[in-house]
């Protein structure tokens, strides 16, 4: 890979050569502008307004334009007399610790390569210092006329360079964010993590831009003078959407795309909701007769007259029940008194013990 800067790290004394090589690439598709009427290209002029001439690369230098409009000329020889400490030095700062670098600093890419032999030991040195650590290197370094701000990680076993925007390069989010407010519900949260759980995760290189090639395969339909069939657009943008709904439905979605059946249960994953099931009838409450109406009356009768025919009859076979009772009772009273009666007699014609001996006392008495 080409280089576009040659300099070397400085971290502490030791300097290590480097060159620099850009680690990402651009594969945007561009386009040119062209005259509708006849195909024509259209180009970009370098005019001088002061005497309406085009001019060349060569004769075109830079200048600060004031409040007021007057320039003033800066030339290439005062931009590098200016004491630029990293002019051809990527001057590391300090080691931090990753998490510590916001995400929204983050710029272009780059790789950087050992310059020589005698760079490759203090290189390693650094990378797995680097490594060892945990840490990324905050650094400074000038790159087509300014000086920017840099972090340095390990990418495998080469050491990587990330531009970072200046800190006050970075606008605040203040007013940004909803202004309303909004409570969201644990159910809805928890249809959220259920989508995310689903989603899981992925491999980065499967990823592709899906635009760019489809307007490749647009360039190549037009090329072989065919005529693309037209896609159909996402029609839900911008539409206000029953949220659960949604959720629900990218979880379903989300699991048929994974070749996952609807498993069993509860709630929002294929249980008792389903789509196939015909949907609850709804009876409106102006279609319903007050509770004080004709025919609230006419129950109201039917059930007090089941009501005492009811009693009547329960009460008309507690009849017999009292007269078998009172039966009952008069058959044991009479039991127990006879039984009391004979026991009486049993009593009586049975002499007692001491009548009995003096009987038969008088008895030998009399036969002495």
């Amino acid at each position: 890979m080409r280089s576009i800067w040659n300099g070397a790290i400085s971290f502490g004394l030791v300097s290590i050569p480097i060159k620099l090589v850009n680690a990402t690439e651009n594969h945007s598709i561009s386009f040119r502008q062209i005259h509708l009427e006849d195909g024509g290209r259209i180009r970009y002029r370098k005019v001088c307004e002061i005497d309406g001439e085009e001019v060349t690369a060569a004769e075109i230098g830079k200048a600060y334009e004031e409040a007021d409009g007057s320039m003033i000329p800066i030339t290439d020889e005062d931009l590098g007399s200016l004491p630029l400490p990293t002019a051809k030095t990527i001057e590391i700062v300090a080691f931090v610790p990753a998490t510590s670098i916001d995400p929204l600093q983050m710029d272009a890419a780059y790789y950087l390569s050992a310059a020589g032999a005698p760079a490759a030991k203090p290189y390693t040195l650094l990378r797995e210092a680097l490594k060892r650590s945990r840490k990324v290197a905050v650094a400074k370094y000038a790159l087509r006329g300014r000086e920017r701000l840099g972090m340095l990680r390990v990418v495998d076993d080469v050491i990587a360079m990330h531009g970072l925007l200046w800190p006050d390069e970075i606008r605040s989010p203040e007013g940004v964010a909803p202004e309303t407010e909004v409570t969201v519900r644990d159910a809805e949260l928890d249809l959220a993590d259920a989508l995310m759980d689903t989603l899981g995760e992925v491999d980065m290189d499967s990823l592709h831009d899906d635009y760019r090639e489809a307007v490749e395969e647009l360039i190549a339909a037009k090329a072989e003078g065919r005529t693309p069939e037209p896609s159909r657009a996402d029609e839900s943008g911008g539409k206000v959407i029953d949220l659960v709904a949604a959720l629900e439905s990218s979880v379903r979605a989300a699991k048929e795309a994974r070749g996952e059946g609807p498993e069993g249960g509860e709630g929002p994953e294929g249980g008792e909701e389903s789509e196939d099931r015909p949907a609850a009838k709804v009876t409106s409450l102006a279609g319903r007769r007050k509770s004080g109406g004709t025919g609230a009356k006419k129950k109201a009768t039917a059930s007090a007259k089941k009501t005492a025919a009811s009693a009547k009859k329960s009460a008309s076979g507690r009849a017999p029940a009292k007269k078998s009772a009172a039966r009952s009772t008069k058959t044991k009273k009479k039991t127990a008194a006879t039984g009391a009666g004979t026991t009486a007699k049993k009593s009586a014609a049975k002499p007692e013990p001491k009548q009995q001996a003096k009987k038969t006392a008088s008895r030998k008495r009399a036969s002495a």
